[in-house]
């Protein structure tokens, strides 16, 4: 119990891990999308990052979109640089596990990447995403500028307003200024590509998230 106590509180600077300088080396292109997955992205492309649990899963949904130019697995909101998978799951680097998303606005916009990322997990769950517990988990919006801070904390606004009507309960989660991203080791990148019976049990509320509003902001 202790243990998994410990896993579900973000590590204070003296807890952490000290990670490292070295960065993780990854393959360069996308499985799937064949576009490197590290930059420089092509002009005119913006980024987003998201975690909403098991980034195997997450990854897959949002390179599945139309507009996507790449994804990433990796690690962001926490304190230890460049961390591996098992530090990360220790519980004492503070890392979510995140998707990097590149996409074209002109094709796909940041609001409605948003109601992709509400419709596929449950923001409601705090340091877990169904069986999977740890900070690890969390569900976050590691925003970018200004401009993504208020359609976030928007779009999280009317996210609640409807799972509220469906009777669901508070979102827990995080609209916080992205950190840097740490990429995760390469055979997580695009993992339920390469493994065909990959398993990523994160699931969605059925409850629709809002989009047409959010243009307006």
């Amino acid at each position: 119990m202790g243990f998994l106590s410990s896993k579900k509180t973000i590590p204070s600077p003296s807890q952490a891990l000290p990670g490292r300088t070295s960065e993780m080396v990854v393959g360069g292109i996308h499985s799937v999308l064949n576009t490197s997955i590290k930059p420089p992205f092509p002009a005119g492309t913006e980024q987003a990052i998201l975690a909403r649990g098991c980034f195997w899963g997450g990854e897959r949904d949002f390179w599945q979109l139309e507009g996507v130019y790449t994804t990433a697995s990796g690690y962001c909101g926490g304190l230890s640089p460049n961390p591996t998978y098992q530090e990360v799951c220790s519980g004492r680097t503070g890392h979510a596990e995140a998707v990097l998303v590149v996409f074209d606005p002109a094709k796909l916009t940041y609001q409605q990447l948003l109601k992709t990322f509400w419709e596929s997990h449950d923001p409601t769950q705090g340091m877990r995403q169904g069986n999977d517990v740890g900070t690890q988990y969390r569900s976050a919006i590691f925003f970018q500028g200004d401009e993504q801070r208020k359609i976030a904390e928007t779009s999280r606004q009317q996210y609640q307003e409807a799972l509220s009507k469906a009777g669901l309960g508070q979102i827990t989660t995080e609209v916080v200024e992205a950190g840097p991203f740490y990429y995760a080791e390469d055979y997580h990148q695009q993992y339920l590509d390469k493994n065909k019976n990959g398993y990523c049990g994160v699931g969605g509320t059925g409850v629709s998230g809002p989009v047409g509003v959010l243009a307006a902001h």
